[in-house]
């Protein structure tokens, strides 16, 4: 009998964002080596991705992208036409597949699913959001206690990338089913320390005037920690930054001229960007554990956290420098660590074969595939039974 998915993200993996990129590289396994077929419906702010096989559809539904543009935050809200071909979808699969609770696709999604008797599997990937404004802040936590309460402790089962984030909802949150903590994979076949670096001009003249170089992978937003960044890359100005993403807090409106911004690069050429680094840094907040700090550590590339992401991944937390986010001068915190790193280089160079090898060891999208590929069983096989 054919299983089919219907998988709601807020964009698509071309979005370049770690949640899209996290439910793409779990769809495309869930099709090739687990039978399913799939239905992905997320936001028309991107080109479709163009890599996955042809047993998942991709259907782009328009949406009203204006938040993002001009605050940086990523809720894009569905029109009455996306909808009702949302309802239709959902009609028509044996499960759905939602990445985090909150989103307006999302949440319009698991009402769907509720009143049409499908079951919901929910990934959640962050928690709390610490935004500098109150407003945003408050409006956030009350979000998560009451729309995201009633959505994850009413799903059929719910994923967490964090331990640190299961905690935070297990305090307000009485689940349907025992909640799942499973990691996110790395493709170590792509993110791997063997291979070649990025040969930027930027960065070739950065090594032969014996500088560091410093990466930030993400999104150009503010929980991030741009402001963080922008006044480290400032204080190390003798230092290269490299910052690959895209965002409205664009670096390259800093008018710094040790900063390089990259564009548009992912899989084997962000790999390249990774090993050419000393050092991943990102001061984020809000976020589990990010996959850039898995692709970073498979390539061989330390990285330097907050503590709140260290907490996301506890067996990681001995190879990872960490630093605390959020309370007083992060920025000048984080630069008293950098100015230690300088002084005695060694520890830094050492920890490189040993991230390697945790990675390599630790995270695979094979292994984290085959655990949504039993849940989902499971959930049909409770739902033929009742």
């Amino acid at each position: 009998m054919a299983k089919h998915l219907a998988l709601v993200t807020h964009y698509f993996s071309t979005h370049r964002g770690g949640v899209e990129k996290v439910a793409a590289e779990l769809a495309k396994r869930l099709a090739e080596n687990h039978g399913w077929g799939i239905t992905w419906i997320a936001s028309d702010a991107d080109l479709v991705p163009d890599n996955l096989p042809l047993s998942i559809r991709l259907f782009p539904v328009h949406a009203w992208n204006v938040l993002e543009r001009r605050t940086g935050i990523p809720w894009p809200v569905w029109s009455p036409g996306a909808l009702r071909h949302l309802w239709r979808v959902i009609g028509q699969s044996n499960a759905v597949h939602l990445h985090d609770a909150l989103y307006f696709g999302n949440a319009f999604t698991w009402l769907f699913a509720r009143v049409r008797g499908v079951p919901v599997i929910i990934t959640q990937h962050v928690g709390s959001v610490p935004f500098r404004s109150a407003l945003l802040r408050a409006v956030h936590a009350f979000a998560n206690r009451t729309l995201g309460r009633l959505v994850l402790s009413t799903a059929h089962q719910v994923v967490f990338i964090s331990p640190a984030v299961r905690q935070e909802f297990e305090r307000f949150c009485r689940f349907r089913a025992l909640p799942v903590y499973c990691p996110n994979g790395v493709d170590t076949a792509i993110f791997t320390p063997d291979g070649a670096a990025a040969a930027d001009k930027a960065i070739v003249n950065a090594r032969h005037a014996g500088k560091r170089v410093f990466l930030f992978v993400g999104r150009f937003v503010e929980k991030k920690g741009l402001n963080v960044l922008r006044e480290l890359a400032a204080e190390f100005s003798d230092d290269l930054w490299i910052f690959a993403g895209q965002g409205p807090l664009d670096p390259g409106n800093w008018a710094l001229p040790n900063v390089l911004v990259v564009r548009g690069v992912s899989g084997a050429a962000l790999a390249r960007y990774y090993r050419a680094a000393d050092l991943l840094v990102l001061p984020s907040v809000g976020e589990g554990f990010p996959l850039v700090v898995q692709e970073a550590m498979a390539c061989g590339t330390p990285a330097m956290v907050g503590d709140e992401t260290a907490a996301g991944c506890p067996d990681a937390r001995r190879l990872l420098l960490v630093e605390n986010v959020g309370t007083g001068n992060t920025a000048v915190r984080w630069a008293r660590r950098l100015s230690g790193l300088r002084e005695n280089p060694h520890p830094l160079l050492a920890l490189r074969p040993e991230v390697a090898k945790f990675a390599h060891q630790s995270w695979s999208w094979e292994s984290t595939t085959a655990v949504y590929a039993r849940l989902l069983d499971a959930i049909e096989l409770r739902k033929s039974a009742s």
